[in-house]
């Protein structure tokens, strides 16, 4: 009996090639998936000394931040605001959806300040006002 002979193609003998194509194509799809539905937390922008308290609760990340400073200044996004915006801010933000609303108020801002942003709040329509505290 003769041995037999395989011959191989051409394209057989410069070596197998392997598309990326398809697989970056998943990875980039993945990446956006991913980017799309991270909730990014938006942050004050100030420095607040939270008040302690033995019962909290944690709440949904997606939610209204506002913060009342130790020098009594109202800050929302990064930028003071006057008392008077309040009310319009909140009742913008529930309108396109009902978050609820998260005060971090520091410990040596006048109460009252803090009062009148929260009625402002309740005011715009807010039904979920909450205080950021610390827990002990």
């Amino acid at each position: 009996m003769r041995p037999r002979r395989f011959y191989l193609s051409e394209s057989a003998e410069k070596g197998v090639n392997v598309d990326l194509s398809p697989l970056i194509d998943v990875v980039f799809l993945l990446l956006i998936f991913f980017i799309v539905t991270t909730v990014f937390v938006e942050d004050t922008g100030v420095d607040i000394q939270k008040p302690r308290a033995t019962a909290s609760v944690d709440l949904e990340k997606n939610s209204i931040l506002l913060a009342v400073t130790s020098d009594n200044r109202i800050v929302y996004g990064k930028e003071e605001i006057s008392l008077n915006r309040v009310r319009g801010i909140v009742a913008r933000q529930i309108r396109q959806k009902d978050v609820p609303v998260i005060i971090q108020a520091d410990t040596a801002s006048r109460t009252g300040l803090f009062v009148d942003v929260q009625d402002e709040c309740k005011l715009a329509g807010a039904r979920r006002v909450f205080i950021s505290t610390v827990q002990e």
